[in-house]
């Protein structure tokens, strides 16, 4: 198949969503498809608008796949006939995400338009899937394609996560870019409530996709007393990463939305228990009371209390820990979900 991957900025852009795109490109270029990326420039909702103006789909493809985080520059280009398939790759609509109602009923037309305008879809959850049939009613072909939480291998052992358990000062991992939607601020608000000289957080994302909430949140935990127990590390990745999740005792990222959380089930695999939020697809990886908590989001007196609770009790976040770890390991491989998202693709063709 010769296929075009339409995305904003660059495919190497640290986040889960562009983890999901890169490595299925990597898939298909080594099953032996040509894989062309077209990327648009990052630029504010307004210009991205501004761009139905300008562009127009490439020629010469069997298949097209736009990530849905593109929404906004794709409406003209998209109307029909189409020279070939437009598949849209939803990690998320943005008007899910918690924002005044004036602002998502304008996302919320400017969305439904867009999906209107392809031919199918690939979901990372059935919790995505779900938001998007209700806005459209959608009957076009799917495919849910669970996201890729494999990357680190197989999960670390029992042993080393009894013996993790030991150790006296409780860390907390956040691992997300500094960013509202990503909750950090009620985390650092739930830190507030209880002794901190048992606790330690790193902070794990970059500083740069949102530098004014970053220096809000670096505000607050020098304003608040938090700098001996609170750590910013930038964005990490690979074996700096690695080292941050294997020392941590339980993952904290109360989002007010995901698509899927690609990063609660990376955390299980090294035997995290995550805590996330009831909106979005959190639930379909976290099983409240057991690999984690769900806690509504900005409710940071309930993240404290679990957080106290874990920390008192550490039977019951060895328990948990070890059912993270088993969570993990009941995840489809990414070569499996890979796999069906090509299957999908050739059904365009071979239909």
């Amino acid at each position: 198949m010769k296929l075009g991957f339409l995305i904003y900025g660059s495919l190497d852009t640290l986040s889960g969503g562009y983890m999901y795109d890169r490595m299925l490109v990597d898939y298909l270029r080594a099953q032996g498809d040509t894989v062309e990326i077209i990327s648009l420039p990052w630029r504010n909702y307004a210009a991205h608008l501004s761009d139905n103006f300008t562009f127009k789909l490439p020629p010469d493809l069997d298949i097209l796949i736009e990530d849905e985080l593109n929404h906004p520059s794709l409406i003209h280009a998209n109307r029909r006939p189409h020279p070939y398939p437009i598949i849209s790759l939803v990690h998320h609509l943005r008007c899910s995400e918690l924002r005044p109602k004036w602002q998502n009923d304008f996302y919320r037309t400017v969305e439904k338009k867009y999906l209107q305008s392809v031919d199918g879809f690939i979901f990372n959850s059935e919790t995505t899937k779900g938001v998007v049939t209700n806005l459209i009613r959608n009957n076009l072909p799917d495919v849910v394609a669970f996201p890729p939480t494999d990357r680190f291998g197989e999960a670390i052992s029992e042993e080393e996560i009894e013996e993790r358990g030991k150790k006296k000062e409780l860390n907390i991992l956040f691992l997300g870019n500094v960013m509202e939607r990503k909750g950090l601020l009620t985390l650092l608000q739930a830190l507030t409530h209880f002794m901190l000289t048992t606790f330690h957080l790193d902070i794990v994302g970059s500083l740069t996709t949102d530098p004014a909430y970053a220096k809000q949140m670096q505000d607050f935990v020098t304003a608040n007393g938090l700098s001996s127990i609170v750590q910013f590390h930038g964005a990490l990745n690979n074996q700096p990463l690695i080292e941050k999740l294997k020392n941590a005792h339980i993952l904290v990222v109360p989002s007010s939305y995901e698509g899927f959380g690609i990063v609660y089930l990376e955390g299980m695999g090294f035997g995290l228990p995550a805590i996330g939020t009831t909106l979005g697809a959190a639930s379909e990886v976290i099983e409240h009371g057991r690999t984690g908590f769900l806690i509504q989001p900005g409710d940071a007196q309930g993240l404290a209390d679990q957080l106290q609770r874990l920390n008192e009790r550490r039977d019951l976040l060895l328990e948990m820990s070890l059912a993270a770890r088993s969570r993990y390991q009941r995840q489809p491989k990414w070569d499996q979900t890979a796999s069906q998202i090509r299957d999908f693709l050739l059904s365009f063709l071979n239909g």
